[in-house]
């Protein structure tokens, strides 16, 4: 675990959102999937809220592990959260978010960034839904937040990256020939993986291409193959997806006064109409005498 994601993307970047809007947990899970989020329409000042990121996956299937065993698949989240929001405290977290988020370690990406939060690798199939207990920042207590809408971004994953930041590949990906030529045999190596020897197309070279455990191959002996072409079929479940949404920081005061500003219309609405039929009462007094 010391070594998964998504320590490597807090070793490697100061800040997981790149210029370009992309999160960098995508420079090692290659494949898209799906991401949904959910969080209040609006929030007031120095409140705890939730929100809610969904991984969906077929649970059903299974990925390959380091080892090349077969096993479940693990999920990860970043959260970048507008700057003055940040975890909430678990004193200030309810009973119903703590049950909620039981079981789940959700810490900051770094000192200076508290309102950034990472989470996983946890088990996927008990966590497609990530909660996350969040404090609102005051503007009362804090000049550099105001009352306004503010974007939020999320990126999440299942299953294991095809590459590790070194550039290396992992096992959960598919790989390729580096040489055209000749397949002349395919032995097994030691601890599950494949050595497949290759004739080179020019010069008649033999070289030798090992598999990782876990890879089924999907060429044969005899096969003429071009350089870059797919040895194995491609293991990988999983994947990583992105998206945003906003939130409202909303001002207690302006809630008050939208409410008496309705009250008011509604009142006048009520003492006009009443003015109205008192008037025709009138009219039809006046018509009658």
């Amino acid at each position: 675990m010391v070594n998964a994601y998504p320590v490597f993307a807090q070793q490697a970047y100061d800040n997981p959102r790149e210029a370009t809007g992309r999160i960098v947990c995508a420079n090692c899970h290659l494949a898209q999937k799906p991401t949904e989020i959910e969080v209040p329409q609006a929030v007031l000042p120095d409140t705890v809220f939730e929100t809610v990121v969904s991984i969906p996956y077929d649970t059903s299937v299974k990925q390959v592990t380091a080892s090349g065993a077969p096993g479940p698949l693990n999920v990860g989240a970043v959260l970048v959260l507008p700057e003055g929001f940040k975890l909430a405290p678990k004193e200030r977290i309810s009973n119903e978010i703590k049950e909620k988020t039981k079981g789940v370690f959700i810490q900051p990406y770094s000192k200076t960034r508290p309102n950034i939060l990472v989470v996983g690798p946890i088990l996927g199939d008990k966590n497609r839904e990530i909660v996350f207990p969040i404090l609102s920042p005051d503007p009362a207590q804090d000049k550099s937040v105001h009352y306004l809408n503010y974007p939020i971004y999320v990126g999440a994953n299942r299953g294991r990256g095809q590459v590790y930041p070194s550039g290396e590949k992992s096992n959960n990906t598919v790989f390729t020939s580096t040489v055209a030529g000749k397949i002349q045999s395919i032995e097994a190596g030691d601890k599950g993986k494949t050595n497949v020897i290759i004739v080179k197309s020019v010069g008649g070279e033999a070289v030798s291409q090992l598999i990782p455990a876990g890879l089924k191959v999907s060429v044969k002996t005899g096969d003429v193959i071009k350089a870059d072409q797919a040895l194995t079929y491609d293991p990988n479940v999983g994947g990583f997806g992105q998206t945003e949404t906003e939130i409202i920081l909303q001002n207690a005061n302006r809630v008050k006064g939208m409410i008496a500003f309705f009250f008011t219309v509604t009142i006048a609405q009520i003492l006009l109409v009443l003015k109205k039929k008192q008037f025709e009462k009138v009219q039809a007094a006046e018509m009658n005498f």
